[in-house]
């Protein structure tokens, strides 16, 4: 017995080893080619929005810009036009390689919309970018269904670190997204790996390239009292709310845009709706706006600011306009937080903060992942605030989220037990 036990230990050290080593060598190349990438992403949006607000009439070339991209996408992108939902839909039923095009059109198309004044983000493009380098790997070695799961896991969980520079978040948000209440474990490993390599990488290049991550600071956090704890709870309950507003509006947008039958002329419309409003209300609410979220952090914003930032977005994705959606649901959180310091016993930053993440929790129906990029970006000393309002904003949000694709792994509350295993996009299609 004792011979055999020993005979097992040795077999199962060498498998250890060798898929240690494998998961290793994939981390290190994948995390620096996807870091790299990023580095030049956050230039390419840096250099376009420092020239666009340098050149606000180019705001009146949107609708341009999204015929290029329009064009771009219906004539030579159709296979990877569904983003982010295709790379779920691949991770749960794998079918074919994500063509590597995914990556170039992307970027492509996220700068382009930029450079013009598109309200979007830039989240989308990194996880899709670290998908298609990542899932190239899984042609080249021919790999099974399991291990290209892992291989997709670690392109979303790169692509994610790299570009905000939170490692723990990116790997965790990976394994977090694909159901709605489980957590795959079986990639803990490679996802943290690739996650602090491209985290590495991008630092270093985009420190090269003078385009460093934005730091945030919450420079006060009171103590957890009766008060506090209630107050955190309201706030929650109100970032989870609006985060279905984020998810309810694309598609309501959606409804409109499709209303015109070639898909080219979207952005046009759209494109030329923007540009007439920004000539109104000023370039305040377009691209990244990370000039407003980080004064969030320290000056209460007006009640409006979230609401017009949620429109603009929801409406330029609606209407084929490429980026991604959380960014601008960074700056609805940090600005909605920001106004409710106003009601609540909490300081704006740390309201700032918790929006920040809780609404992100919400669209996305990742609280770990959440908390954890909260950690990272404010420090631990506001982790039992920023856990609160991630779980609870989780909760009120809802079957509802930016990804069509998500499945309910595990239910929030018995009316949907039956939709367990089903898409939160056929849930939304069947109400």
């Amino acid at each position: 017995m004792n011979k055999r036990y020993k005979q097992y230990t040795r077999l199962e050290t060498w498998a250890i080893f060798k898929e240690f080593s494998k998961w290793f060598l994939l981390s290190i190349t994948i995390g620096t080619l996807v870091g790299i990438a990023c580095a030049a992403l956050l230039a390419s949006l840096n250099w376009v929005t420092n020239y666009r607000e340098a050149n606000t009439f180019i705001v009146w070339l949107l609708p341009v810009g999204g015929l290029l991209v329009g064009l771009l996408y219906y004539y030579y992108g159709k296979s990877v036009a569904k983003g982010n939902n295709q790379l779920l839909e691949e991770l749960y039923k794998p079918k074919r390689i994500i063509p590597f095009k995914m990556a170039p059109f992307i970027f492509l198309g996220t700068v382009i919309s930029h450079l013009f004044g598109a309200s979007v983000g830039r989240e989308g493009t990194a996880v899709q970018i670290g998908g298609a380098i990542a899932d190239q790997f899984s042609r080249w070695f021919n790999m099974n269904h399991f291990n290209r799961r892992i291989i997709l896991l670690m392109g979303i969980s790169s692509g994610f670190s790299g570009l905000f520079g939170t490692p723990l978040a990116g790997a965790v948000f990976a394994l977090e997204v694909l159901f709605i209440g489980k957590v795959r474990y079986n990639a803990i490993f490679p996802c943290l790996l690739v996650a602090v390599v491209a985290n590495a990488v991008s630092g270093e290049v985009a420190h090269l390239l003078q385009v460093p991550h934005t730091h945030y600071v919450v420079d006060v956090v009171p103590e957890l009292s009766i008060s506090t704890f209630l107050g955190c709870v309201l706030a929650g309950i109100v970032f989870g709310i609006v985060s279905t507003f984020f998810s309810k509006g694309v598609h309501f947008f959606e409804k409109f845009s499709k209303q015109i039958k070639y898909a080219p002329f979207r952005p046009i419309v759209g494109g030329l709706i923007i540009a007439i409003l920004v000539y109104f209300i000023g370039t305040k609410y377009i691209g990244l706006g990370i000039p407003t979220i980080l004064e969030s952090f320290t000056t209460v914003m007006n009640g409006y600011d979230f609401v017009v930032k949620l429109v603009l977005t929801t409406f330029c994705i609606a209407f084929g306009f490429k980026g991604g959606e959380v960014t601008p649901l960074f700056f609805i959180g940090a600005t909605l937080g920001s106004t409710l310091s106003l009601i609540l016993p909490l300081p704006v930053g740390l309201l700032a903060g918790m929006g920040f993440v809780a609404v992100f929790s919400g669209a996305t129906n990742t609280p770990i992942a959440c908390t954890l990029m909260g950690i990272e970006l404010f420090g631990a000393e506001s982790a039992v605030f920023i856990a609160i309002a991630c779980i609870i904003a989780y909760v009120f949000s809802g079957h509802t989220g930016i990804y069509n694709a998500q499945l309910v792994g595990v239910s929030k509350t018995k009316l949907f037990l039956k939709e367990q295993g089903t898409t939160i996009g056929a849930i939304d299609r069947s109400l």
